[in-house]
This record gives C-alpha cells, structure tokens and sequence, in this order.
C-alpha cells in the first residue's frame, strides 16, 4: 500500500519513539535534548558495537514537525499506546505513509484507560503497518530491545555506495573547534578532509573533524548522526533543513515550483483547493507551499522557498496541513517534477 523504506547496512538503528519518557530511559541512556529528545544504548554483539538510537518527538499533538522529522530520518518504530484518540491515530497514519513497515506497537494503557487489542490492529493495518509487532502489555526491556536489536540484524541493505545526502538538524559554532553541523547521514558516507557543498547556499567547505555518538571518527556513513566541523565556510550557509553534500555529485534536485501526484492517507477527509497552504517534510525540510492547481490527486505548488528533492530513490515526502487537525497529515508525493 505504502513505499517501504530501503533497507541499510548500518551499525546503527534509529528509531522513531513514540512514548513515555520512562520507557525511552529504561531502554536507552538520554543523550540529547530539543523538540526532540535522543536516547542511546549500546551494546557489543557477536564483537561488534551495536547501537540503538531512540528519537522521540516532544509536544505531539500541539506541533508535528518534530514528528515529521523523527520519521525523516527513522527506519523503524515504536508506539506505545496509552490511550485510543485522535492524536494515536495522527502518529500511526504518520509512521505508515512514512514507509516505516518495521515496528513495535505496545499496548500500556494510562491510569483509568482501557485499550482494545483488536481496534489497534485494526487501526495498525488501517495505517499500512500490519507487519508491526503487538506486545498487549508492557514487555520486559531486555526482550524489547532484543526485538529492536533483530530489526538491525535485518537491516542489510547497501547505502553506503551511493552519492553523499546529508541534512542538516542544527548548527554552531564551539570554542577551539569552530563551526558545528549537527545532522544525519542519510545516503552515502563523508571522510574527514572531504570538500563538501552546502545546499541551498551553494558554498564549499571543508570536513575538519567527524563525531558520531561522542566519539572522533574518520567517516561517518548511512544511519549515523554526526556532527562535523567546517572550515572555509560561513556560517549563515547553515540552518535547519539544509543539505551537505559532495560538489558535483548533482544529487539534489531544486524545486521552486512542483506539479506532483499525492496519495492521500487513511482517514484524511479534506480535500486541498487552490490557495490552500500546506507544508512539505522530507530530510528534515519542512517547507511551506501555496497551492496554485487541483486536479484529482494531481497539485500545482509554489514553494516560500527552495524545496530540495532526491535525484534518485525518491523517499517519502509528506504534505501536511497545519490547520487539518486532527489529522495534518494529508498523504505522500507518488511523483514530483
């Protein structure tokens, strides 16, 4: 039903969590903090460390970027369900239109709530997520992070030969190192030393220093979370959503204007109309268009600015409406030129 995210040869599996903060700290060490918050366990398996990396988005349902931009960047999910509303429903048609096939679904009611296991599967493969696992209570957290532990093991995918894709989720500037770029290698890999472009500011820069996971590393590849240091660039070349790549390597595609094809999500009953504003997430972008044409599930959009697309693989591009509550996300790009 849904695009099902390409698999990855990485040593890393990040994790789009969606719970409580008790659970995320009983499976993983806090490790960072903003609108969305990281969590990290590690653990040598057959002499080699493995590491998973918990993302949980902050202050769903008010806001569903960090939501959108966890699922940019996740190859599996966990869900754990308090309660059946609006708001679960938003999260697990999120996860689906995503291209998140791999998942855990914990069914651990809050205080005075009752859940039916049947109406979460039946709203799970409503979402496109039959293939998530259902725990109908709270597992033991050694057997939940073995479950996580098999998605990675599974996860064997190539990534690394392709061309480098790297969006930027913060910036700054740290005393005796100089400019820092927080981000997520998405496709490819970057060498201490390389020569790197930054999109859209098409300036070049230099790789100073690589950190994964708060260790000094000499390349950083597909599934990591790396902060590299930067010469010979500015600082306003940087901010949320922008790319780092390698010069030449035309992987990027510029959009300012876009006819695309959409298919809508479960449960989605608006139907966008010309003039109708909508925003479009995808490798930590979260872009703002207007529409200009409808036809069926066919759009005409402007973009407020430069919206940058995969030349190749094309991954899930969600369009979302801001005031469509409860359910902003109105489904993915199918096509777009």
């Amino acid at each position: 039903m849904w695009a099902t995210l390409p698999a990855r040869d990485v040593p890393v599996l990040n994790v789009a969590f969606v719970g409580s903060e008790g659970l995320a700290r009983s499976l993983a060490k806090s490790n960072d903090v903003r609108d969305i918050e990281s969590y990290v366990h590690k653990e040598e398996r057959n002499g080699e460390v493995c590491i998973i990396s918990l993302l949980r988005p902050l202050k769903h349902p008010e806001k569903i970027r960090p939501l959108l931009s966890v699922l940019n960047v996740a190859e599996v999910g966990v869900v754990e369900i308090g309660k059946v509303d609006a708001a679960l429903g938003e999260v697990l048609v999120s996860f689906g239109v995503s291209g998140i096939r791999n998942g855990i679904a914990i069914i651990n009611p809050s205080e005075e709530e009752w859940v039916d296991s049947e109406q979460v599967r039946t709203i799970l493969s409503q979402a496109g997520l039959e293939g998530w696992s259902i725990h109908e209570s709270l597992p033991e957290v050694h057997d939940l992070r073995e479950e996580l532990f098999r998605h990675l093991d599974n996860m064997l995918g190539e990534g690394e030969g392709e061309a480098l894709i790297l969006p930027v989720d913060q910036h700054f500037n740290v005393k005796g190192v100089g400019l820092v770029a927080i981000g997520y290698v998405q496709t490819g890999s970057v060498n201490k030393h390389d020569e790197v472009l930054i999109l859209p500011a098409n300036e070049k820069g230099v790789v100073r220093s690589l950190q994964v996971m708060d260790d000094d590393v000499d390349v950083a590849k597909a599934g990591d979370r790396v902060g590299v240091a930067l010469r010979n660039l500015r600082e306003e070349a940087l901010h949320r959503g922008c790319m780092i790549t390698h010069p030449d390597s035309e992987v990027m595609i510029r959009h300012d204007k876009s006819s695309l094809k959409i298919r809508v999500a479960p449960f989605q009953k608006r139907v966008l109309q010309v003039d109708d504003v909508i925003h479009a997430a995808v490798d930590l972008q979260f872009v703002v268009g207007r529409v200009t044409h409808v036809e069926g599930i066919e759009l005409g959009v402007d973009w407020d600015c430069p919206l940058w697309v995969r030349k190749e693989n094309l991954p899930s591009i969600l369009i979302t409406q801001l005031d469509a509550m409860p359910m902003r996300v109105i489904g993915v790009v199918e096509s777009i030129v």
